[in-house]
């Protein structure tokens, strides 16, 4: 078995466990690599077909590219796709820095979903390689009825056995690709040949590393204009995967507190 293997096997285990431990459950669709492979993962642990609803929380400032890859994939994938907008930003709490206050949107976009449609688990693409408070993580990680998520207090995760009950009113945020690093995910687009937003390859010597919204989210210097020149370009890069993200370049206590408010 490859290391690829091993990380796809464990994933689709965390996905069949929590889909039959936590009902009623949705998947966030950000559109970007991690959760086009986390829904082509889902596709392969219930036999081709995502049995839950599939969430994009839209900020309405996503690139063009991007909502057409949605709009594509969406009746490609037979998805039940729910589009919910976002909170204008003059609702956020205005002590957050400039571009983190713009990402807060999401946070109470996705409270107001899990106050519509009242999910008891919520599956997302996040990975521990990606960011530091992100490194904090469970597979299983609950969150209280505020979406608040207290990463000083976690339930232990030995040998995969995850903890699933929750109180009256809470969540549980589940990470079927939490092991997974960068580099890992574009081996593994590369070997399943899954679609993804052709913003990540160059043009003109700049591509994206990271997708996020339009007004908060940059290009990098890059040649590589194909998934193989990708993981070249990874395996021998010093740059963070984030570094075109404006949130991570303003105060380092914002993301920890975006977190722990209930960020994704």
């Amino acid at each position: 078995m490859s290391d690829l293997d091993a990380l796809e096997n464990q994933s689709i285990y965390i996905l069949r466990e929590a889909y039959s431990r936590l009902k009623p459950i949705a998947m966030l669709w950000s559109l970007g690599k991690d959760s086009n492979v986390m829904l082509w993962l889902a596709r392969k642990a219930f036999l081709g077909h995502v049995p839950f609803p599939v969430v994009h929380v839209d900020t309405g400032k996503k690139f063009p590219e991007m909502y057409a890859f949605r709009e594509r994939f969406a009746k490609t994938w037979n998805l039940n796709l729910i589009v919910r907008d976002c909170p204008p930003v003059d609702e956020i709490d205005p002590s957050l820095p400039p571009a983190a206050r713009s990402a807060a949107r999401k946070t109470i976009g996705l409270k107001n979903v899990l106050d519509e449609f009242k999910f008891k688990g919520i599956i997302a693409g996040i990975r521990r390689d990606e960011q530091a408070t992100r490194a904090k993580e469970r597979v299983f990680s609950p969150r209280a009825e505020s979406g608040a998520w207290n990463f000083r207090d976690q339930p232990p995760e030995f040998w995969d056995h995850f903890k699933s009950d929750l109180p009256e009113g809470a969540h549980m945020r589940i990470h079927p690709l939490l092991s997974w690093t960068e580099l890992d995910i574009w081996r593994y687009i590369a070997r399943e040949q899954i679609p993804i937003v052709d913003l990540y390859y160059s043009r003109n010597g700049k591509r994206y590393r990271s997708l996020g919204d339009s007004d908060i989210t940059f290009p990098i210097e890059s040649n590589a204009t194909s998934i193989s020149e990708i993981i070249l370009e990874l395996a021998h890069t010093k740059t963070s995967e984030r570094a075109g993200r404006a949130m991570d370049h303003e105060r380092e206590d914002a993301f920890e507190r975006l977190r722990a408010q209930g960020y994704m």
